[in-house]
Formats: structure tokens, sequence, C-alpha cells
């Protein structure tokens, strides 16, 4: 899996560097701080789940290209944001000073507008067909808006100090962390074909929904375990800012045990799929057996 993961993160990188290249970036600061923001690390796990899903759907990581980059833009925007003293007030991201420290309060915001723009721009010009470029600018707008992430950023900060139903922490990380996860899968679908048989989308969403919610309880479950070298980010910052979090409802094994019936309910989703379905299921047991 670290080998797949490995070369998903050269092409999409790769892509990356072309995309930024054609924005035709007016300001060199900007552009600059959009770079960071972009290309300073990461697991790229979004681009590599559009990938995997296109190649389960007998499609090609060519054909994802660009829902690849769109997601990639979109994540780290987020993350730029995410660290801006009016939010998260994070020093470090991905191993390195974040996008407000290496630069400016205002320059950061500025970047990951830019980013998140350019992740439309990147689909709109893409050589599929016009339904399927349409189709994946929807998917991504309502993930990444007030429906999907943004939605769960805020519900994230309104709960700051507060204490938090294991219901209402999960329906917080389903937007917050779970709707990227599952249009990369969407997204992926659809970059291979104009139609996806409504049987293959909803076991999908199912996988991409259960995963999603196993990650987040293994990033809880990190932030107690795990040191900030091996993070990239400070460890423990979640509980300093006393959020809610998997492990202070349901314990440390608790949640790690929720995390593993979590990457079940994704295995079985993958069951009912006709195209090879191993890299979709490698890539669950990943996100519970990772470190950082």
């Amino acid at each position: 899996m670290r080998d797949q993961l490995a070369q998903a993160q050269q092409r999409v990188e790769a892509q990356l560097l072309k995309a930024l290249a054609g924005l035709n970036l007016a300001d060199d600061r900007l552009a600059d701080a959009m770079k960071y923001g972009l290309l300073n690390g990461g697991k790229r796990l979004r681009p590599f789940l559009a990938y995997a899903t296109a190649q389960a759907l007998n499609g090609t990581w060519q054909q994802a290209d660009a829902a690849a980059c769109a997601l990639e833009m979109v994540h780290s925007y987020s993350l730029v944001h995410d660290d801006l003293p009016a939010m998260d007030d994070d020093d470090l991201r991905r191993g390195k000073p974040t996008c407000h420290i290496a630069f400016d309060e205002a320059t950061a915001i500025l970047a990951g507008d830019g980013l998140l723009t350019a992740a439309f721009e990147v689909l709109a010009d893409s050589p599929l067909s016009d339904g399927q470029r349409l189709q994946l600018i929807r998917l991504l707008s309502k993930a990444a808006g007030g429906a999907g992430m943004v939605a769960g950023q805020a519900i994230d900060l309104n709960h700051v100090g507060q204490s938090m139903t294991l219901a209402q922490l999960e329906n917080m990380h389903r937007h917050k962390t779970g709707a990227l996860i599952r249009v990369a899968v969407e997204m992926g679908a659809y970059s291979v074909q104009e139609t996806v048989e409504a049987d293959v989308l909803a076991a999908l969403r199912q996988y991409a929904e259960s995963i999603g919610l196993a990650f987040q309880v293994q990033d809880d479950i990190l932030d107690i375990e795990s040191d900030t070298a091996t993070l990239g980010k400070t460890q423990g910052a979640d509980l300093a800012l006393n959020k809610p979090t998997y492990p202070a409802l349901l314990g440390l094994d608790g949640a790690k045990q929720k995390a593993q019936e979590l990457v079940a309910e994704a295995q079985q989703a993958l069951q009912v799929l006709p195209g090879d379905t191993s890299v979709l299921a490698v890539l669950a047991d990943y996100i519970i057996q990772r470190d950082h």
C-alpha cells in the first residue's frame, strides 16, 4: 500500500505543478503561498481514493487526474484556513510552519481562496465530457461548502469546550472530514463514467462514509498516542483545546474498537462492486494502521 500511495503522490504532485503553472497567477507572493500550502507534503489520500475508484471501475488514473488535483487543492485550502489564528491557531502543518507563519495571515487567507477557486478551474478545463465536468463541479462544490466540509468546521468551532454525544460527533466528522473523502470516490467514479449505476454509487458512498469516520477516529487516537515529529503537526492539540474526540467519548480502547468496526463496514460495502476493489480494500485497512 505504501508503494501505491507513493506512486499516487508522485503522480498528483506532478499534475498539481502543471495545474499551478497553468493558472497564470498574477502575484508572485500569492503564487508562492499557494504552492507552499499545496506542495509541502501530505498523504494525498483523497487523490488516491479518486484514482483507486477509477481503477475499480475499469478506468485509468489519467481519467481521474483532474479530480485528484481539484480534491487536493480544496483539501489544502481547508488546512491553510483551519490553521489560522481565528480557527485552530496552529503553528505546524505537515512538519513545517503553517502558511500564515511562513508568510502572514492575510496572504494565507488569500492563498486558501486561490486554491479553492483554482480547483474548479481545473475541473472546468479537464479533458472530460461536458456532462462529466458539470457533475464533478457539482459534487465538489456541495462537498466543500455549507452542506459539507465548511459546515463540519463550523460545528467543530461551535463545540470547543462543550460536550457532544457520539451522534453529534459523528455528524460533525461526516461533514468536516467525511465529505471530501466521500466525494473523492464519487469523483473517481464519474471521471470514468458519465452515469454511475445506483447500486454501485450506494456501495461506494457506504465505503467512503465508513473509512471517513475511521480516518477521524484514528486521527483522534494518534493525537494521544503519537508524537509531534511523527504526526507533522502539534501532538495533543485537540486535547489542549478541549475538543470532543472519540477517545474522550468512548475511551481509548473503545475508539480503537470503533475504528475496527468501521473498516469492517467498508470492506463489506466493497463486496457488491463488480470490478477489482483490492486497492480500496487495502486502503481501508491502512486507514487505521497509519501512524500519521
